[in-house]
């Protein structure tokens, strides 16, 4: 049951990657690091493929030998955050917009304090 839990789990992460990908308020990297987890789990065939991909195994690798995020992931992050940042202070009343902010700059925070791969 929890095998079928974790594969479940890993195509959702997979689906909202596909969705960041084309959205740019959504993080891709993140889920596609969590589907490698739940297929670690649950399907080793699925994990191959996402470590064997072109785009995403580097990525994956580089976060599991050292938690590490390329400055690129970071840039593109930071620059979601702003975007996420700017449409919700245009968007909706206070105190909404300074949640968005707390939020940015807590976990921008934690992502810049990551090494770089």
């Amino acid at each position: 049951m929890r095998r079928h839990l974790y594969l479940v789990a890993g195509f959702v992460s997979l689906g909202l990657a596909v969705i960041g990908a084309l959205l740019p308020v959504m993080p891709t990297t993140v889920f596609v690091i969590l589907a490698a987890y739940c297929f670690t789990r649950s399907s080793p065939a699925m994990e191959r493929r996402l470590l064997e991909h072109p785009k995403f195994g580097p990525h994956i690798m580089r976060w599991r030998e050292r938690g590490a995020i390329s400055r690129a992931g970071k840039k593109a992050a930071t620059l979601a955050f702003a975007i996420s940042i700017a449409l919700t202070f245009a968007l909706t009343h206070m105190p909404w917009p300074l949640v968005t902010l707390a939020a940015a700059v807590i976990v921008g925070g934690w992502i810049w304090a990551r090494p770089e791969g």
